[in-house]
């Protein structure tokens, strides 16, 4: 007796007549492997942005804007898609800035400031930067490069001050809730907060090697890491609850 999968059908095209196998249900997942879902125009071209910036960021940390060379980056990207993208090398630098400070507004905006006491929650804040500069020393070094031109390309950057005043509100909630707690003391500037905060977290990251050639210290262990968390939390929450 015939199975269903051994029965065939008649094909009359393309003048031809040659007998095809019937379509049983569950055989294109046998033979045909999934073709994965195409991207949009939109996510190819942030995929493809992304990578160039990756390149881009990597030669802007070792060598800074003066240093770095299009065709160094082009080397592992190509100039061709460079140049379709960007304008030119100050043009890649500047998206290179404005992705590196949008990815640390965004981890922060991911912390949980809303439970908890006051105390907690800018606690979790503090800890979270002090890891995140530490994890990612690139942002560092970007912030200095662009501290020696004078912040010149961040302001032609229109979106960094709306971005970065994200960090400020929560600041901002924090201390306010704090004080209606009774644990902060009254007129803390949230952005002075954050100016302590941020100075705090760069150190471990900016000095780490004339610290540990001057001091014999190791600051990136991952242990010496959450130490200096600890610490600098503990600091900063000790001057903003200091009631005198």
């Amino acid at each position: 007796m015939q199975t269903k999968r051994e029965i065939g059908v008649i094909d009359r095209s393309e003048g031809g007549a040659f007998v095809r196998p019937a379509a049983v249900p569950g055989d294109a997942d046998l033979t045909t492997p999934a073709k994965p879902p195409r991207r949009s125009h939109a996510e190819a071209r942030e995929a493809a942005m992304n990578q160039i910036i990756d390149i881009a960021t990597q030669e802007f940390v070792e060598k800074g804007l003066a240093g770095a060379r299009i065709d160094e980056i082009a080397g592992r990207a190509t100039k061709r898609k460079i140049y379709y993208y960007f304008e030119g090398k100050d043009d890649l630098y500047r998206a290179v800035l404005e992705r590196a400070y949008a990815r640390v507004r965004k981890s922060e905006s991911e912390v949980d400031v809303d439970t908890g006491t006051a105390i907690e929650a800018l606690r979790r804040l503090i800890e979270h930067d002090v890891r995140y500069h530490v994890q990612h020393p690139e942002l560092v070094r970007l912030v200095m490069n662009e501290n020696i031109h004078r912040a010149e390309h961040l302001k032609q950057i229109e979106s960094l001050p709306e971005g970065n005043r994200m960090v400020i509100d929560m600041l901002t909630r924090i201390v306010a809730r704090g004080e209606a707690e009774g644990s902060f003391r009254k007129g803390i500037d949230p952005t002075r907060l954050h100016m302590n905060m941020t100075a705090l977290s760069f150190y471990n990251v900016s000095n780490q090697f004339t610290f540990a050639h001057n001091f014999g210290i190791d600051m990136t262990s991952p242990e010496a890491v959450e130490q200096r968390a600890k610490e600098v939390a503990d600091i900063i929450i000790a001057w903003v609850t200091a009631h005198g």
